[in-house]
């Protein structure tokens, strides 16, 4: 009897630690067309991007500034345009901001480029490309792209396989599908794991992508952790190791578009490295944050990720590497949820992605 009361008690308290709190969604910022990205700055401003073409400045009190001068020319069709901002890790002595986007070719094809410049005032000086995506493609699909700056200041971004061009995301010698690892001046380090490889490109980090808008770097390991978009299911969570291949199209959970076909060889294969977790049906990954403060008791150390078809916040519990519980929030808020971001005050922030695209802000009532 005195242990079923222990157990009945243990319960009680896992569900109470697990158990949400009432949240309270704050508007900071309105007004939004499409926003894609956000970045805060030192003193507490933020930086969001928007898909046509923008990149503003919010003020603390949510006021947005005209554009900011200085951003490069996007391709803003279908899924284009101008998408993540990161801040440099010396960006307090050098003022570097860093913009991935959809860059313009030739005959209507286009490329994921990351660009960066110094932000001076309410302008982008001395910008500069330092990655394109090889090659360029006549797609409006499939972008990527998250930054994500690691412990050493390296540059992760993560590419689309274009959906036209999938069978690319296990080419070597093609950027399609892959997570990029390069030095913040765009060099490529010494110990990318491809480089002494024959014909492959020496800026891949890991291969086997297919539409990854979701990275972050885990507080305690380091390790970046990525997801991307599944085909009619399929969304998968990655620890995104170097040298890895994560299957895209080979293994796959999703399935073709129309005919419901599976796709590729099954959902594993030898030396094809297996999702931490998917979904199926696809929730439609966008966007991710660990959450390191206290503000949300219980919730320190889980994982955030945006679904734009769940129109949700989904809250993981981990342990270790592992999922051990999963739940969706806000799922009566009835928009498409861009990105996630732990604000430097402690509190989660989102973009809602819309034609009026907000920032909203999490507090516990």
């Amino acid at each position: 009897m005195r242990r079923l009361l222990t157990l009945i008690m243990f319960a009680l308290a896992t569900a109470s630690a697990w158990a949400d709190p009432q949240l309270a969604v704050t508007p900071v910022a309105t007004g939004l067309q499409h926003p894609w990205g956000l970045a805060f700055l030192p003193d507490g401003r933020m930086l969001v991007t928007e898909r046509p073409g923008r990149l503003r400045v919010v003020d603390r009190n949510g006021q947005l500034s005209a554009p900011v001068a200085g951003v490069p020319v996007v391709d803003a069709r279908g899924q284009g345009g101008l998408l993540d901002v990161a801040l440099d890790p010396g960006f307090a002595t050098n003022a570097l901001v860093y913009l991935s986007y959809a860059e313009p070719g030739d005959g209507g094809k286009n490329g994921t480029a990351v660009a960066r410049g110094k932000l001076v005032g309410n302008t982008l000086t001395g910008v500069a490309v330092i990655f394109r995506q090889r090659d360029k493609v006549a797609s409006t699909n499939h972008f990527g792209s998250r930054l994500v700056f690691d412990r050493q200041g390296r540059l992760y971004i993560t590419l689309g396989d274009r959906f036209s061009r999938r069978d690319d995301a296990q080419n070597l010698a093609s950027h399609l599908g892959k997570t990029i690892r390069i030095e913040a001046d765009g060099a490529v380090p010494a110990d990318n794991p491809f480089v002494k490889t024959p014909g492959a490109l020496p800026e891949i980090w890991s291969y086997g992508h297919r539409n990854m808008q979701g990275a972050a770097l885990h507080p305690t390991t380091g390790e970046l952790w990525t997801h991307e978009h599944g085909p009619q299911g399929g969304d998968e969570l990655n620890i995104d190791l170097g040298g890895r291949n994560y299957g895209w199209p080979v293994v796959s959970h999703g399935a073709e578009y129309g005919s419901g076909k599976p796709i590729g060889e099954g959902t594993t294969k030898a030396g094809m490295t297996p999702p931490v977790t998917y979904w199926v049906p696809s929730i439609a990954t966008s966007g991710m944050a660990f959450l390191t403060s206290n503000r949300y008791p219980g919730w320190q150390g889980q994982l955030f990720i945006g679904a734009l078809r769940g129109q949700a916040l989904v809250r993981l519990q981990l342990e270790g590497p592992r999922v051990v519980r999963e739940e969706r929030l806000l799922t009566d808020l009835g928009e498409r949820i861009r990105d996630v971001r732990q604000g430097p005050d402690g509190w989660l922030y989102l973009l809602t992605d819309s034609p009026e695209g907000r920032v909203l802000r999490l507090t516990p009532r």
